[in-house]
């Protein structure tokens, strides 16, 4: 199975369909796939606790045992580097939260570099960070609403160009994008898309 591929997760922010799934990997890692070498999740301040209160609310009896393999929480701070195992990380904010923050992440990996959007409504934030990526991970909620709080995909058509990105995969596609797929040009994203570069 490619969860077995995994070594990093990035959380962009602790709503549910962006780190819900956490507990359900912790189990595959323990019962499915047994796992040995560290894992290491990456996300806002809080991150640890965020996760932790979730696993035990979910399967109380198993997170109150030790993991057989060691997580290492990493908390990103919007414009602070991280580097870790030769990739350099910079998380930046983005506008889909009020009350806690949402975060964006730039990755370099040698000579690679990848952007995501996390959950985002429109950010002049998105063509300065895209500029120059081998990929754009780039959220697109809706197609015909447009709201502060996520993209939609006539803004983004609008703005493609300036993100001059060598390739873009639209992800976190909402029930109007699906309904219009065949009116969208870009990339796709799909569940379990492996993306070589």
């Amino acid at each position: 199975m490619r969860s077995n591929l995994i070594d990093k997760i990035f959380l962009s922010h602790f709503h549910g369909d962006h780190f819900g799934g956490l507990p359900f990997l912790f189990l595959e890692y323990i019962y499915v796939e047994p796992r040995q070498r560290p894992l290491q999740i990456i996300g806002p301040p809080g991150v640890q606790e965020a996760v932790m209160l979730l696993f035990r609310a979910m399967y109380a009896d198993s997170a109150a045992q030790p993991l057989p393999y060691r997580v290492d929480f990493i908390e990103a701070l919007p414009d602070e580097k991280i580097s870790m195992d030769g990739l350099i990380v910079r998380a930046f904010q983005v506008p889909h939260q009020t009350t806690s923050v949402s975060l964006g992440y730039e990755l370099w990996l040698q000579d690679k570099k990848i952007v995501y959007s996390g959950d985002t409504g429109w950010s002049e934030e998105l063509p300065a960070r895209s500029r120059q990526s081998d990929l754009f991970l780039c959220e697109c909620t809706f197609f015909e609403t447009r709201v502060p709080m996520h993209l939609d995909y006539p803004r983004i058509a609008e703005q493609k160009q300036r993100f001059e990105s060598k390739r873009i995969i639209l992800t976190h596609l909402g029930h109007e994008v699906l309904r219009r797929h065949h009116e969208v040009e870009e990339e796709t994203a799909s569940d379990g898309l492996l993306v070589r570069l």
